[in-house]
């Protein structure tokens, strides 16, 4: 009965002069700090755990854009290797229409595996008009000349074959050489060069049409060193071929007017294209 009477006049002086509030306030501003300590650990195993979620959010993420990167990368350099193929089979339909002679546009279909020789196979043949002895181009200079026809296929023996040799001559002033091939796809040997004789590095070198093998004019080389040795007859002298022998897909064939007999003529047709085939298998096709 006491307490009940107790807490009758405290509530009804707290309504009058508003202490209890007061009390009531000042204590929750005195146990705010015992509230942020005790919850502390709850807080910061939530942050740990935010923070390790989105680090794993972040990695997962990384790992896909780096995925995306590498497939637009390699998108990329397919469209850059395209653009690179029609650029140069831009230049070598360019290239043929400043000629005179007639061309035909073959594609590389394999290359010999043949390390001593160097050897391409086209996909055109006797079909298409061509024959043993017709000289081969691109955009930029002399390949080579054809050595086997079939009736679908051809093979190519590159200028550079240490068996090839090119009646030459220098645009500067007319000189004749014979450039020959030295079993490297980048360097030509200019053999038999007299001290005498005016050569010199720089010097742009062209077919000179003795022979009748190949039409004059072509671009074959550019001389890059001349080494004169007292004690040597003749000067060292090595060129690179104005052609790129080392890459491209395709040729042009010059299609001469006059047709000179094939060597494989004396083979049955279908007898030629089949043994053709066979070292067709035996090349190293293209990437």
């Amino acid at each position: 009965m006491l307490l009940v009477l107790v807490s009758t006049v405290l509530v009804g002086v707290s309504q009058q002069t508003g202490w209890l509030g007061n009390l009531r306030s000042l204590m929750s501003d005195v146990a705010y700090p015992f509230y942020k300590i005790a919850s502390f650990p709850a807080y910061v195993d939530s942050w740990f755990d935010d923070l390790f979620s989105s680090r794993d959010e972040l990695l997962e993420e990384n790992r896909e854009l780096r995925a995306e990167v590498l497939v637009l990368r390699a998108r990329a350099q397919r469209l850059a290797g395209m653009a690179a193929e029609n650029e140069r089979f831009r230049e070598l339909l360019n290239s043929s229409a400043l000629l005179d002679d007639s061309i035909l546009v073959a594609e590389i279909v394999g290359v010999s595996a043949d390390l001593s020789t160097q050897l391409v196979m086209i996909d055109k043949g006797a079909n298409d008009g061509l024959h043993v002895g017709q000289a081969v181009i691109d955009a930029y200079g002399l390949v080579g000349q054809l050595v086997e026809v079939s009736r679908f296929m051809s093979r190519v023996l590159l200028l550079t074959d240490i068996t090839h040799a090119v009646p030459a001559q220098i645009i500067r002033n007319g000189v004749r050489l014979v450039a020959e091939g030295s079993g490297r796809v980048d360097l030509l040997e200019i053999k038999h060069v007299a001290e005498t004789m005016d050569v010199r590095e720089g010097d742009v070198l062209v077919t000179s049409g003795l022979g009748g093998r190949f039409p004059a004019g072509y671009p074959v080389g550019i001389v890059e060193s001349v080494v004169r040795d007292p004690g040597l007859p003749f000067s060292v002298v090595t060129a690179r071929p104005s052609a790129q022998l080392d890459r491209g897909k395709h040729l042009l064939v010059v299609v001469s007017e006059v047709v000179e007999p094939a060597v494989m003529s004396a083979q049955e047709p279908d007898t030629a294209d089949d043994e053709l085939t066979e070292s067709l298998e035996e090349e190293a096709p293209l990437p």
